[in-house]
């Protein structure tokens, strides 16, 4: 599984190569994704329940939010 860790970047640009990535996959297809900026870990599930791409949160800690989203 594709791994991308944007805990080191603040919002807007988490949310900006989530949606590059969505483009890159598949259907069916797996990646995991690191957020760790307040407004990304709010705007990037948001982004992708509006959608309709699945998604479900691994780890949920003060540090860092692990979502794995499936298109």
């Amino acid at each position: 599984m594709i791994i991308i860790d944007l805990t080191s970047y603040r919002c807007p640009l988490p949310l900006v190569k989530v949606k590059m990535a969505l483009k890159q996959l598949s259907d069916g297809d797996s990646v995991s994704v690191l957020l760790s900026d307040p407004g990304s870990r709010q705007d990037v599930p948001r982004y992708l329940k509006k959608i309709g791409v699945s998604h479900f949160i691994t780890e949920d800690s003060s540090s860092v939010l692990s979502l794995t989203v499936t298109k």
